[in-house]
């Protein structure tokens, strides 16, 4: 039986990495690597959070009782969607062309 994948990366491993392959140099692409960062944590304290109250929670308004799901779980996507779109706009540094970030004609429209 093959090994389960571990998703569960270090923060300090996806740092080493993103820093590894950007040009530290410019202070704008070293905070994003930030943002990024702190946007996996806040998305994993949520992920625990509802793992342990579970995906339903249980509310009570006045007489009225009812089950819906855990308002983390919108949260966890917005927090999703901005790690996203964070990763697209890496300018990530080409090895095959001397360390300079690679652009493509698609960059000027």
């Amino acid at each position: 039986m093959a090994d389960k994948l571990r998703t569960d990366v270090g923060i300090d491993k996806i740092k080493d990495y993103l820093m590894s392959r950007i040009d530290t140099s410019n202070p704008v692409e070293v905070e994003k690597v930030g943002r990024y960062l702190k946007h996996i944590e806040m998305y994993r304290r949520m992920e625990r959070t509802v793992k342990k109250e579970g995906v339903s929670v249980m509310t009570t308004n006045a007489s009225q009782t009812f089950v819906k799901s855990h308002p983390l779980l919108n949260e966890m996507n917005k927090v999703n969607s901005s790690i996203m779109n964070i990763e697209r706009t890496f300018n990530f540094i080409d090895d095959k062309n001397n360390g300079k970030p690679k652009f493509t004609a698609s960059d000027l429209i």
